[in-house]
This record gives C-alpha cells, sequence and structure tokens, in this order.
C-alpha cells in the first residue's frame, strides 16, 4: 500500500515538471513561452497543479502510512 501511494505521487511529480516545463534550459524556455497561447499555458499550468497537488498528497499520505 505504501509503494503504491509512494509511486502515484512520483509520478505526479514528474507529470507536473513535465507540463510546466521545469526541466527545460532558458532558451527552451522562452521559446515555448512565445510559440503558445495563452489558452495553452493555463491548460498546461492547471495541469501541472493539479497532478503536483496530487503528488504532493500522495507522498504525505505514504509518509502518514510509514509512521502509523
Amino acid at each position: 500500500m505504501i509503494q503504491f501511494f509512494l509511486i502515484a505521487g512520483i509520478i505526479g511529480i514528474i507529470i507536473s515538471g513535465i507540463s510546466i516545463g521545469s526541466w527545460t534550459g532558458g532558451q527552451q524556455q522562452r521559446a515555448n513561452f512565445f510559440s503558445e497561447t495563452k489558452e495553452h499555458r493555463v491548460f498546461r499550468s492547471r495541469i501541472a497543479m493539479f497532478s503536483g497537488l496530487a503528488g504532493v498528497i500522495f507522498l504525505g499520505i505514504s509518509g502518514l502510512l510509514w509512521y502509523l
């Protein structure tokens, strides 16, 4: 059970990082910013926020299960 929440949390954080573009360089991030529309940016930010929040919650649950 702990492994499930741990893996789900890590996957949520990875999806969040990929969708927000946090693992790109400065030039790539600037190019992405100017080549996309505002709606697309809002969509990517929303996906990143929800998956990151789910990842943090799952990691918190796995931590609680570990100590209990």
